[in-house]
Parts: C-alpha cells; sequence; structure tokens
C-alpha cells in the first residue's frame, strides 16, 4: 500500500512510455493505494523545446493539444478506476525563467488540477539534466559568471539552480517539490556532498525554509537510484536538514512507464530511515484542504507502519 505523487506516461510524455491507463493498471497491481498522475506541463516558447520535439508533433501547439487531452483522459481514468486506486489528476510544472510564472499562472486557472510538482530543470534557460552536453553549454555559462568568490564554475551553476528554484518556491508555492537536488545527476560528481560549499548548502537551507513556511512536502523521489546514483533525491543531507525542521516528506517514483512503477522503493525507505523521518505525508482528494487552491488533504503515515506494507515484501 505504497504512494506515489510524481508519475509520467508514454502517451503524454515523448520521453516515457505505455498508455496512461496501462500505467495506472500496473500501479494498480503492485497495490499502491494513492497514484499522481503528474505528466509534464505544456511549453509556451518554441526555444524551450527539446533537441527533436517540433519534428515528431511534439512543438508548442502539439504539447498544448497533448496536455488537454492527457486532463481529460485522467480524469475519466480517475472516476473509472476509483475503486481500486486512488488517482489525484496534476502536472509538473517546469520554472525556466522568471517569466515561466505567468504562463504557468494561466494553466493553474484553466485546469483544475488535484495537485502539481514544481520542478526545476533549466539554468540559463538550458536543460541541466538531458544530456551531458547540454550540462555542459550551463556550465560553460556558469564559467562566464563565475565571481572572485566562487570556489569553481560548478558552484556557481549550482548555486544559480538553487537561486532559481527559491524564484519557484516564492512565486508558486508548490504543494510538491521535485527532485530538489536534480543539478547533482550530470555533475562531476552526483554523489558529492553538498556540505561541502558553505554558498550552495546555505542556499539550500534557505529553500528548505522557504518551503517549510507554507508546509509544502518535499519529494523523496527515487529516480536517482534508478539512475545510478548512491541516494535517491534530495540526498540524505538535505533529508536531514528538513526532517530536523519538521518538514512534510511525500514519496514518488517519478515513473516513465509500466516497468518503472515503485522501482527502488525499498531503497527509497531505507534512506528516510537513515534520515531520521518518522513519518510521510499523503495528499487525498478530500476536505478540508491544507491548500486552497486545490480539493486535497493531508495525512500523516508513520514510517513504521509503511514498512509493513505488503508491497515492501517484493520492492527492490
Amino acid at each position: 500500500m505504497p504512494f506515489s505523487f510524481h508519475s509520467h506516461s508514454g502517451q503524454f510524455c515523448n520521453h516515457a512510455s505505455d498508455q496512461l491507463e496501462h500505467v495506472i493498471q500496473a500501479a494498480i497491481k503492485q497495490k499502491m493505494q494513492i497514484f499522481a498522475l503528474t505528466e509534464h506541463m505544456p511549453r509556451d516558447l518554441e526555444d524551450d523545446l527539446y533537441p527533436g520535439e517540433s519534428e515528431t508533433g511534439w512543438d508548442v501547439e502539439g504539447q498544448a493539444k497533448i496536455f488537454d487531452q492527457f486532463y481529460t483522459t485522467a480524469r475519466q481514468l480517475q472516476a473509472k478506476h476509483a475503486g481500486e486506486i486512488a488517482l489525484l489528476v496534476g502536472m509538473e510544472i517546469d520554472w525556466i525563467r522568471a517569466s515561466s510564472k505567468g504562463w504557468i499562472e494561466d494553466l493553474l486557472s484553466r485546469y483544475p488540477l488535484d495537485l502539481f510538482v514544481g520542478s526545476v530543470h533549466h539554468v540559463y534557460g538550458i536543460p541541466i539534466d538531458f544530456s551531458p552536453d547540454m550540462y555542459a553549454q550551463a556550465l560553460a555559462v556558469a564559467s562566464s559568471r563565475k565571481t572572485e568568490d566562487d570556489p569553481s564554475s560548478e558552484t556557481r551553476l549550482f548555486m544559480d539552480y538553487f537561486d532559481a528554484q527559491e524564484e519557484m518556491l516564492s512565486a508558486l508555492r508548490p504543494p510538491v517539490v521535485g527532485h530538489l537536488d536534480l543539478i547533482r545527476l550530470l555533475s562531476s560528481d552526483p554523489n558529492q556532498s553538498l556540505l561541502a560549499s558553505s554558498q550552495v548548502w546555505d542556499k539550500i537551507q534557505r529553500n528548505l525554509r522557504a518551503i517549510r513556511s507554507y508546509d509544502g512536502a518535499l519529494e523523496i523521489n527515487s529516480a536517482g537510484l534508478r539512475k545510478g546514483m548512491k541516494e535517491p533525491y534530495p540526498n540524505l543531507e538535505i533529508c536531514k536538514a528538513f526532517s530536523e525542521l519538521d518538514g512534510r516528506f511525500v514519496f514518488s517514483d517519478d515513473s516513465h512507464g509500466v516497468n518503472q512503477i515503485g522501482h527502488s522503493y525499498a531503497g527509497l525507505l531505507k534512506h528516510a530511515e537513515s534520515a531520521g523521518i518518522g513519518r510521510i505525508t499523503v495528499f487525498e482528494n478530500a476536505l478540508p484542504s491544507f491548500d486552497k487552491r486545490f480539493p486535497i488533504r493531508t495525512r500523516e503515515v508513520l514510517l513504521k507502519a509503511v514498512r509493513s506494507f505488503e508491497f515492501f515484501e517484493h520492492s527492490t
């Protein structure tokens, strides 16, 4: 009876696989109790498209149509499977620059979602988790911005990433904050300690305080483990720091298809235990709402109760 508050399907995400209903059926088979459908938001500028998207129907106009189809389909499937699994319909937003705020708010006004995941995948308008080449482009920009006080160009890049994240937190107050330290993925040392740079750590602590100030939830995201890192997102240092603030945590698999549902959840649970986290937050479609923008309330589940779920008898 685990939960995931961040997922994608190949039907509505061009770097995922499988039809949305097949994803839901797999979540039911895995005995997921609550599962959030959070496809990526459509992007509104041609300059922000990823390589190959325009040529395959994922241009700006195409993405708008695809997201509209996702919303309609997700609501239909939410009702269809209501007796089998609690589905939440949301989206993963992408804070690319300060002007993203208006576009995201427009989407939130048009689509009455249950929640959204707030993520940052870009620095200086360049994707930092798409490919090593693009990460190198962002690093080159960081090098041009480096000051005498910055130990390295990568430190500058990390600092600017967490500054962009702080902008997103302040502007949008996402109920779930996605893969907070995603910047680690393609860095020179994905498993590095973030305590090594006081400049970076100060910004992380600032962001954690911001999340705590509006009672947002930090996702512990198993995709880091799935992609070969030693820890999920965020790393143990960050989880401990947020736990000390009495912050909320949710579990997410960030699955991009049937085979990734619940992937590495045993490692996710161990990570939470190592961080001293005593409880996990879940979101449910019920009132009273914890956030007036969305029809969801929160419930706390003790971590020791999560460990007793049948799912973990078979999880890897």
